[in-house]
Order: C-alpha cells, then sequence, then structure tokens
C-alpha cells in the first residue's frame, strides 16, 4: 500500500495472544462464583453462571467452555491467559476489567458491558456479538477475527494496533474514538453508523472509501447533488 505521494505506508500489526494452558481443574458442578474469587488452572464446562456475581475476580490460565453468562456480573475482573470458547449470553457485565492474552472463540453474546475495560493481546474468533459495550475502553493489540459485530460502541475508546480481518462490522459507533493503526481493510463488512470522522489512525481500502463517501459528506456538510 502507498500514499497520494507513492511512498509505502506501514501499518503496524496486532500481536496476537499465545495461549498455553497447563492441566486444567474441573470447577465444580453447581458451584458459585465469589465477589474477588482467585481462579487458577480451571476449567468451567458447560456451566450455568447466569446471574452470578464474579466482580473483582481472577481468572488465570483458565477454560470457559460452553457456558451460560446472561447476566453473570464481572465488573472490574482480571482475565489472564485464558480461553472462552462457545460462551453465550445476554447482559454479561465486564466493565471495567482486564483482558489480556485472552481469545474469545465462537462467541453468541448480546448487550456485553465491556466499558472502560483494558483489552492486550485478545483476539475475538468467529461467532457473534450484539450490542458490544467498549465506550472509554483502551484496546491494544486487539483482532476482531472473522466475527460478526452488530452496532459496536467504540465511543471515546483508545484504539491501538486493532484488526477486524473477516469480520462483519455493522453500525459501529466510534464518536470521540482514537485510533492508532488500526487496519480496516480486512473487514468483510465495514459499517460507521457515527464518528466517521474519528476514523484518522486507520487505514481502509478504496472501495470501503467509496462506501463511506456519503457519512463522509454528510460530515463535511457536503451536498451530493445528480
Amino acid at each position: 500500500m502507498a500514499d497520494r505521494n507513492g511512498a509505502a505506508v506501514r501499518v503496524k500489526q496486532a500481536r496476537r495472544p499465545e495461549v498455553r494452558l497447563p492441566p486444567l481443574v474441573p470447577w465444580e458442578e453447581g458451584g458459585r462464583l465469589e465477589p474477588d474469587g482467585d481462579y487458577d488452572g480451571v476449567e468451567f464446562g458447560g456451566a450455568d453462571l447466569a446471574g452470578q456475581e464474579g466482580h473483582g475476580a481472577r481468572f488465570m490460565d483458565c477454560a470457559v467452555r460452553g457456558c451460560g453468562l446472561d447476566g453473570t456480573q464481572l465488573r472490574r475482573a482480571r482475565v489472564l491467559d485464558s480461553v472462552l470458547s462457545g460462551v453465550r449470553g445476554v447482559g454479561t457485565d465486564l466493565a471495567e476489567a482486564t483482558l489480556r492474552d485472552v481469545e474469545v472463540v465462537d462467541a453468541r453474546l448480546g448487550g456485553v458491558q465491556l466499558h472502560g475495560a483494558v483489552l492486550e493481546r485478545v483476539v475475538f474468533r468467529g461467532g457473534k456479538i450484539d450490542y458490544l459495550n467498549l465506550r472509554t475502553a483502551r484496546l491494544k493489540d486487539v483482532v476482531f477475527d472473522g466475527c460478526v459485530l452488530v452496532e459496536p460502541d467504540f465511543g471515546g475508546a483508545r484504539l491501538e494496533r486493532v484488526e477486524f480481518p473477516g469480520c462483519v462490522l455493522r453500525g459501529a459507533d466510534v464518536t470521540g474514538a482514537v485510533l492508532a493503526d488500526v487496519d480496516l481493510r480486512g473487514a468483510a463488512e465495514l459499517g460507521i453508523a457515527r464518528g466517521v470522522d474519528r476514523l484518522g489512525g486507520a487505514v481502509i481500502s478504496p472501495p470501503q472509501l467509496f462506501d463511506l463517501a456519503p457519512a463522509l459528506a454528510a460530515q463535511l456538510g457536503v451536498r451530493v447533488v445528480g
């Protein structure tokens, strides 16, 4: 890729997590999360964690597979070197949480609260997330790979080295966001509902520029008349 002067444009790539889980201890069937709990090397397999309160808890080297997370309270939790696979739920609260070196695979979630959270070396692979709230969050080395994001809210967030390969992005809000080395070129669908003026720091393809032209013209107050 080159800029308008023909010089090569370099986009810093996101660093993906390399999660290597140790032998895991199965979560006790029927157990309940505890606020400020400490979970190290635990496998949560098919557990129903709906409505449970684990705010401030720490999950280290854990696997959360096929679990129900409807209304699960995990505000300010720390999820480190862990894998979440096939999780599902509505209204999961991870506000102000820390996710570092985490893989989220084939999630089916709605209304996830991640506002004010810190995400570093996180990959979302496959699945669908509706109404993802990332307002004022900080994302560094985050990859949305082949997933569907419906009306995600990045308002006021800071995104650095974030990529969207094969991702369907519909109705995104980037109002007040700050972007640096954000690569949108690989997105299968790119829909920006609000904040198109904040795309400075992002890289898009020529066809995507054409698709965004109406929104850009509206933002600049340009009337396009045939």
